[in-house]
């Protein structure tokens, strides 16, 4: 029997977690799993503010940690998908190559989102890569004493960039720029520990501020020009946009649209993990683009696919939230604990308990890229369906 060809596009979180975990439940004789990256590392994407300003992280390269697996790493960068030839496109260097499939994994992510903002894309840093962290590293180690920074965006990101940055650099004077109140989908001791932590580290808050524009030395609002050697945008992500040039079902962002086992509800051969993929939550609410949602998308995604390819039952993993993981710097955190389709209530771990506890959940979900099956033993199982099989219904 021919190898059923698996392709997962992208090895963030999300791509990697299931590549792993298909190798640990396939047999490596029936199936061929490839996996395209264009870098050769994992990249810690939750640690960016902390590259950002300085601090050295762990080589992760993805040869160790597929290292016995069956899981090629293919070093390319997409450039097309045809679903209905169920094609790839890729290029690396000067080469270009197409790449053919029988089940594709879709997890190639987002970036950062300028959001037609002016002189964003000319002047602001972005935080949603690791190139990105390491130009915005350079340039804060030019900085002199005194000189502004405004973080521009009110949410987790926001506030783990302005916090790291003022930590880091306490002769900077930092501002972070939010459209609502500071922290405000925090519970009133979460809201009252962000502000503690903001007036400790020097850092200005401008509340219910609207960026217009960013200028090489300013950021521009309603109320006036705001000071800025360097400005840093952190409002929200962009999906990759490959997805929107397919025939897959996608949403008007770009987000591939999947059932409850991560499939596409327009071709069964393709399924799609992590910010890339709108997936319904508890209370049929979206699940928000975050490495606490595309974790156990992508065990759905992996498990679904075995089992279908293998004649098992389909599992259902449990996509709901617990907490939201905030660091305020390396000696403070914020874990606010939340309904399960992600509503805070007024139960908040602060101080540097959360910083210890949020620096555990950092090294758990890179642990568990290198270690996607650990806690289920299982033997790898035998391709019984090779070809992909029609959509059927899916609670």
């Amino acid at each position: 029997m021919q190898q059923h060809r698996i392709i997962v596009l992208g090895a963030g979180y999300t791509g990697a977690i299931a590549a792993g975990r298909l190798a640990k439940q396939l047999h490596r004789e029936d199936v061929a799993i490839t996996l395209v990256n264009p870098e050769p590392d994992f990249v810690e994407r939750v640690r960016m503010h902390q590259l950002a300003v300085g601090q050295d992280l762990p080589h992760r390269p993805f040869s160790e940690m597929f290292a016995g697996t069956g899981v090629e790493l293919k070093l390319a960068t997409v450039t097309a998908v045809d679903a209905e030839r169920r094609t790839v496109a890729v290029t690396a260097g000067n080469t270009s190559e197409e790449l053919e499939y029988d089940t594709l994994v879709y997890a190639l992510g987002s970036g950062w989102n300028p959001q037609g903002v002016p002189g964003t894309a000319e002047h602001a840093h972005e935080i949603a890569s690791r190139p990105g962290a390491l130009r915005l590293r350079e340039r804060l180690a030019a900085l002199e004493a005194g000189q502004a920074v405004v973080v521009v965006g009110g949410g987790l990101t926001g506030l783990e960039a302005a916090t790291e940055i003022a930590e880091a650099r306490p002769d900077l004077a930092v501002t972070l720029a939010a459209r609502g109140e500071l922290g405000d989908w925090l519970s009133d001791k979460g809201r009252q520990h962000v502000r503690k932590v903001f007036a400790d580290l020097g850092i200005t808050a401008l509340e219910h501020t609207a960026v217009t524009a960013v200028e090489a030395d300013r950021v521009l609002t309603a109320d006036g020009p705001v000071p800025a050697a360097v400005t840093v945008w952190t409002t929200g992500f962009a999906v990759h946009p490959i997805a929107r040039a397919t025939t897959l079902e996608v949403t008007d962002n770009g987000q591939i649209v999947v059932d409850r086992t991560m499939r596409s509800v327009s071709h069964p051969d393709v399924y799609a993990v992590g910010d890339a993929a709108l997936a319904m939550g508890p209370c049929d609410k979206p699940l928000r683009m975050s490495c606490a949602t595309g974790t156990p998308m992508a065990w759905q995604a992996a498990d679904a696919i075995a089992a279908r390819l293998t004649g098992g039952k389909v599992p259902k993993t449990p996509l709901r939230y617990f907490n939201q993981c905030i660091s305020l710097g390396r000696r403070e955190g914020l874990i606010q604990y939340v309904t399960a389709d992600d509503r805070s209530v007024r139960a908040a771990l602060t101080g540097r308990l959360a910083a210890r506890y949020k620096e555990l959940i950092c090294k758990g979900a890179a642990w568990s890229v290198a270690h996607p099956k650990m806690g289920f033993p299982t033997r790898p199982r035998r391709v019984l369906n090779h070809r992909p099989t029609p959509i059927e219904a899916t609670a």
